[in-house]
């Protein structure tokens, strides 16, 4: 007998708000959060805009020695995890700790410690790199200094899917609560990833946007989009298996009811023609909740703000909802936060429990200009006040990675 899964902590530090709080009120206000880069000088850079973190210092948060020991990504997870445990009320009283895991992703890792570390290595020769140089870069090690920061020992992963590495964490955390393997877990992702080479990259092979209009550089959906906006931050949710979560007397969110995936097997950046790989993601995830499409109130979409992409998801919504499409409320929050890769499926995940919390539907904002091939039921810049009883969050990755979870309200 599968076991049911709820929602009961999340935490978030995010280029709207360093707390779950903060990030919603933002998404609801239409707040935006991208701006000039501050983290590096870009004279010789196109790209000018990032939506970067504000007011943050890691000594807020850890001590000097552990802030330097810990690149900006894992800062992050550690974070939003603490902040996820502790409103979860999950102690080592309440809770066998090796029955509580983590998968917690992230799409690029320590990048910024890479780029210094190869600095010297280059400028100084091998005996100067950092001996902190692999356990700060690896991906792996978010989830791993959160075990160590938080005494969780149970099963312990981290999935590396590209932009829907935050959306896999939280799918397969759902597995290993439903079929036994844990009673609880902390999923999702982070990144931080506004480098020099990070926006290098991204620049050179035209993903992202060179404008420099705050408001127009992250437009999903919008027929002048044109790249989108890079984003960093975490997100980290807490899932329960249901009893265990009522015998402590936890707060419960929402539930979580579907997961699927599927690979394009098609490009190695490019999605599938029609959005065939994201179509059965969305079907996979249907049937895995085992609802019709038409139970679907509220889509937060990927939506990058990419030509391919929105478009590509739009035929995938199509495609996965036929008749129905057109009722659905749709939205893409990386007008707010940008795209925060391994992390976007995270926070966007806590923003439709959010959103099924206080039955309001969050926009998508900087929308000006329809474009019919985008032709779904758009959210524009105004919240929508509306019950919604299942959600559903969706995550596309280079590779050809697609993920889906739905959320639904806790009854």
């Amino acid at each position: 007998m599968e076991r049911r899964v709820v929602v009961t902590g999340m935490g978030a530090i995010t280029p709207i708000g360093n707390n779950v709080e903060e990030f919603f009120n933002g998404l609801i206000e239409g707040k935006c959060g991208i701006d000039n880069i501050t983290l590096f000088d870009t004279e010789k850079f196109k790209v000018k805009l990032a939506a970067q973190v504000k007011r943050y210092n890691a000594e807020d948060y850890f001590d000097r020695r552990s802030a330097k020991r810990l690149d900006r990504f894992s800062q992050f997870a550690m974070i939003a995890a603490r902040e996820a445990i502790k409103d979860s009320g999950i102690t080592k009283e309440n809770t066998d700790m090796e029955r509580i895991g983590i998968v917690v992703s992230s799409g690029i890792g320590g990048l910024g410690t890479i780029e210094e570390q190869n600095i010297n290595l280059n400028q100084k020769g091998p005996d100067r790199v950092s001996p902190m140089y692999i356990p700060m870069a690896i991906c792996n090690m978010a989830t791993g200094n959160i075990a160590i920061d938080l005494g969780i020992r149970g099963e312990s992963e981290c999935i590396v899917t590209a932009c829907a590495s935050g959306t896999h964490s939280i799918g397969e955390a759902l597995r290993l609560i439903r079929h036994g393997y844990q009673d609880a877990m902390l999923c999702g992702g982070c990144e931080a990833s506004i480098t020099p080479s990070g926006i290098a990259g991204f620049t050179t092979i035209k993903a992202l946007n060179t404008t420099d209009d705050k408001t127009r550089a992250s437009i999903p959906f919008d027929k002048e989009r044109s790249g989108f906006v890079m984003g960093e931050g975490a997100g980290v949710l807490v899932l329960e298996e249901l009893e265990h979560a009522k015998a402590r007397g936890a707060k419960i969110y929402a539930e979580v009811v579907g997961y699927g995936a599927s690979s394009d097997a098609y490009h190695i950046t490019s999605p599938a023609p029609e959005g065939e790989g994201g179509k059965r993601a969305m079907i996979n995830a249907l049937k895995d909740a085992k609802i019709n499409p038409e139970d679907i109130t509220y889509i937060n979409a990927h939506g990058t703000s990419t030509p391919l992409n929105d478009k590509c998801e739009t035929q995938a919504i199509k495609g996965a909802f036929e008749k129905c499409y057109d009722k659905l409320y749709v939205s893409s929050t990386k007008g707010h936060t940008g795209h925060l890769l391994g992390a976007a499926g995270a926070i966007e995940a806590i923003a439709c429990v959010k959103a099924i919390e206080k039955s309001i539907i969050p926009p998508t904002i900087g929308y000006k200009v329809k474009d019919d091939d985008c032709d779904l039921n758009i959210v524009p810049n105004k919240p929508v006040e509306h019950e919604i009883k299942y959600a559903m969050s969706n995550s596309l990755g280079f590779g050809g990675h697609n993920s889906t979870i739905i959320l639904k309200k806790y009854e």
